[in-house]
């Protein structure tokens, strides 16, 4: 990978990030963020896109710009992305939506093209298509519409005169789209009556496209910008005219999700979240990542490693947990030992998501049990004959109860080793001011917990931010472990997984708002 960063050094990508969904990053736009040196992003870029595909060491720079508030004029901009590009960087120059329609890319290529600058142009998903698109709105459609334009509500203010050719898209084209124009509102729609577009005609105005802030307000040109200013609509948002508006009501899918409008907080770890967050955002919630723990290493490697010399004396392996699987086996690799090393145990795993790191790894476990709890792993084995007189080796987080290790001592096992294989550790969230505003100002619909440290660190953040919200918080568990805990900390568990994974977590939160 270095050597092929190597041939790119120099360059500059300018990448559309698209509108506001992560999934509509393009691939090629992907491969970029992961090896470049340099990302200079914009305003509207998804957090996300930055946060979890730039690789470790890539200097992040944000020139965004919202409304009158610039981080960096347009011209600073240019010379900052030439003056990376000459110290021999991979550069890419991010920017939302596509950076060939109305996001100043053309200005950028040309800038670099007149210094010499390598550069090639990564096209995006533009929200002037995307945003219709999930308010259930087609910019074009046989029976409706035949043309589109795509214009901006925003022109550049040192011109002396407008170059929209207002009489002509009034009445010439039938799908009008303007980007950036919500505080001209009312003068677009007035100029599009006056030169000649019926005042009946269709019109929407969509905030906060392809996300789960996403609001649609219909109407028609005379009643529109009323519909907006009641609605307190702001930018970023789009305006679409034409008689395709109507079809919303027939086709609207994004804003029917189970979720949609629903703020849930995620308390995983930061390496974990992210799977769960796009499972919750496919069905529309607004998705914030609150990592109340942070997985670590052992304090004690020695004893992993005397485990694994003598991983030969073990009976059963028995993981509780996907972080367990993954620590365990980058020990045994840094030992210099493969899978092979476990032929002669058996190997058990809590659950569907345990049992899949297990099989990436090229082992297949021999039980996985029907409920995905430590009790029911002990039940299991104690019915097979698999636990007098057997030896047991359990890879676990430090925090971990120690209830299956003592049933299967009281019910004859020969050797129970309990190792800490890793640590779930306090994350510090004292710099997150949106999360201390939204526990204060009441924002979050939900927060789930994943297992008993997530419980335990939420509760010891909410003791020093919030005291007195715990109560009022609807809580989602998933398992009776998990549930046991929270309720024991004082927090409202108003939904628990019936299958105590992270899909049946997803599928008990939506069932929980389907049927509320």
């Amino acid at each position: 990978m270095k050597i092929y960063r190597e041939l790119f050094k120099g360059t500059v990508y300018l990448v559309g990030a698209g509108p506001g969904d992560f999934g509509l990053l393009t691939l090629r736009g992907k491969e970029l963020l992961e090896r470049c040196d340099v990302c200079i992003y914009d305003n509207l870029v998804n957090d996300r896109i930055i946060s979890l595909l730039t690789r470790p060491g890539c200097e992040k720079i944000y020139v965004g710009k919202s409304g009158a508030s610039h981080t960096m004029e347009q011209e600073e901009i240019n010379r900052l992305i030439v003056e990376k590009a000459r110290e021999n960087k991979s550069v890419v120059r991010l920017k939302g939506g596509d950076p060939f329609i109305f996001g100043r890319g053309g200005e950028e290529a040309l800038f670099l093209a007149e210094k010499g600058i390598r550069f090639e142009i990564v096209s995006g998903v533009s929200s002037g298509y995307a945003a219709p698109a999930y308010a259930g709105i087609p910019v074009t459609h046989r029976g409706y519409s035949s043309s589109v334009a795509f214009i901006t509500g925003h022109e550049d203010p040192a011109k002396l005169e407008s170059d929209i050719k207002w009489d002509k898209i009034a009445t010439g084209i039938q799908t009008l789209v303007f980007l950036m124009g919500v505080k001209n509102l009312p003068l677009i729609m007035d100029m599009l009556i006056r030169h000649g577009a019926p005042s009946s005609t269709p019109a929407a105005v969509i905030e906060n496209g392809c996300g789960p802030l996403q609001r649609t307000i219909t109407g028609t040109l005379a009643d529109i910008p009323d519909k907006v200013r009641n609605a307190t609509i702001n930018p970023p948002s789009i305006i679409i005219v034409g008689d395709v508006v109507s079809l919303r009501d027939k086709i609207n899918w994004y804003e029917t999700g189970p979720l949609f409008g629903k703020t849930i907080a995620v308390t995983r770890s930061r390496e974990q979240a992210s799977s769960f967050s796009a499972r919750l955002e496919e069905f529309g919630a607004n998705v914030i990542e609150i990592p109340a723990i942070r997985i670590a290493p052992p304090d004690d490697t020695a004893a992993v490693f005397a485990c694994i010399e003598k991983i030969a004396s073990y009976d059963w392996i028995i993981f509780t947990s996907a972080n367990g699987v993954s620590y365990f086996f980058k020990y045994l690799f840094d030992r210099g030992f493969d899978s092979r090393k476990l032929s002669g145990a058996k190997v058990c795993a809590i659950g569907p998501a345990t049992a899949a790191g297990l099989m990436q790894m090229g082992v297949r476990p021999e039980l996985v049990p029907e409920k995905y709890e430590s009790q029911d792993i002990a039940r299991s084995l104690i019915s097979r004959g698999e636990v007098r007189g057997k030896s047991f080796l359990l890879p676990r987080a430090d925090i971990a109860p120690k209830t299956l290790s003592e049933t299967l001592t009281n019910a004859g096992a020969k050797a129970v080793d309990d190792l800490i294989i890793y640590r779930t550790v306090d994350e510090d969230l004292s710099n997150r001011k949106d999360l201390l505003e939204m526990l204060s100002n009441k924002k979050l619909d939900l927060v789930t917990f994943t297992s008993s440290s997530t419980v335990q660190n939420f509760g010891k953040i909410l003791r020093r931010y919030a005291p007195d919200e715990k109560n009022a918080l609807k809580c989602a568990a998933i398992g009776p472990v998990t549930a046991e805990k929270a309720m024991e900390l004082g927090f409202r568990v108003e939904i628990m997984a019936a299958q105590h994974t992270i899909e049946g977590l997803v599928e008990a939160i939506c069932s929980y708002y389907r049927t509320g």
